[in-house]
């Protein structure tokens, strides 16, 4: 395990290592973000501080490789910075986007094979998504998506499809909000727009994360992460309706921040307000147990 101290000189938001699992970007309420390189499980060094935001940064997320070496991040001053590492190195802004009135909560990359898509979210009740052109030009769309804040979101995996069937009608992405609920949005060719394609409603309280499993090996599943103390998992029947499973049969001891799966989509981390993480898996009844936990 690295650990590395002092890093930041406020509260550390999120920390996310790139592709390879070679570079860790760190996201603070000092609003720096912090580029470090990773080697073996002991040493590190600092490569880059990035500073650009005009308040707390919440999260950053890395592009695929394919586009380069770029990470995205989002802050309590209602802007998106893309930066990307030059040649020589250094890194710079290559697009900002403030299409937002409010804080933007959350970014998250489309799977690569859409193209370099940033979805983001924002405490304006609001959804985007800038597109990196061909021809170097940004493009984005914004919409309305909760009637309150938009906490954040989550891509559908792509599943068995072809890179040459993959287009904008596979874009399909899950969001969750403060208005308790989470929704499934699609591209609609017709309307050349986003679409909701169903309301996921089973909290009491904030919905703080939302995640879509990235396998579809068996089945697909989001999990939702609520101020209610609850996590819920949600899977489609053979109706093609989606049905909630609590998690746990009693609410956790405090809120739930966050909800994570692994690469292979079988385990899920949840994070929660008594500085925990929790590990879990399904049974082959299709009961989610226990799989360990993390209290540091």
């Amino acid at each position: 395990m690295v650990a590395i101290t002092d890093a930041h000189d406020d509260l550390i938001h999120d920390a996310v290592l790139d592709y390879y699992g070679k570079r860790l970007a760190t996201a603070s309420s000092d609003k720096t973000i912090k580029i470090f390189d990773i080697e073996g499980t002991e040493n590190y060094k600092l490569v880059e501080t990035l500073v650009g935001h005009d308040g707390p940064i919440w999260q950053v997320a890395w592009a695929h490789p394919k586009f380069g070496s770029i990470l995205a991040s989002c802050s309590y001053d209602g802007k998106v910075i893309v930066w990307k590492e030059q040649p020589d190195s250094r890194w710079s802004e290559i697009a900002t986007h403030a299409a937002h009135s409010a804080s933007v909560n959350s970014v998250s990359w489309a799977p690569h094979e859409l193209g370099a898509v940033l979805l983001c979210t924002s405490s304006d009740g609001k959804v985007s998504l800038l597109e990196f052109n061909d021809d170097g030009t940004t493009s984005h769309v914004i919409f309305d998506a909760h009637a309150i804040g938009v906490n954040s979101a989550s891509w559908a995996p792509l599943g068995a499809s072809s890179a040459k069937d993959v287009g904008k009608q596979q874009r399909r992405f899950v969001t969750c909000g403060s208005d308790n609920l989470a929704k499934i949005w699609r591209y609609d060719a017709t309307s050349n727009s986003y679409v909701e394609e169903a309301t996921l409603a089973g909290h009491t309280d904030w919905v703080r994360d939302v995640a879509w499993s990235p396998s579809i090996l068996v089945r697909s599943y989001i999990a939702t992460a609520s101020q209610d103390r609850t996590v819920l998992i949600w899977s489609q029947d053979s109706q093609g309706v989606w049905q909630k499973q609590p998690l746990t049969p009693e609410p956790f001891p405090d809120v739930c921040w966050r909800a994570s799966w692994s690469l292979s989509g079988n385990i899920l981390a949840v994070s929660g307000g008594n500085n925990k993480v929790t590990l879990w898996k399904e049974n082959l009844k299709g009961d989610w147990m226990s799989a360990g936990e993390v209290e540091q």
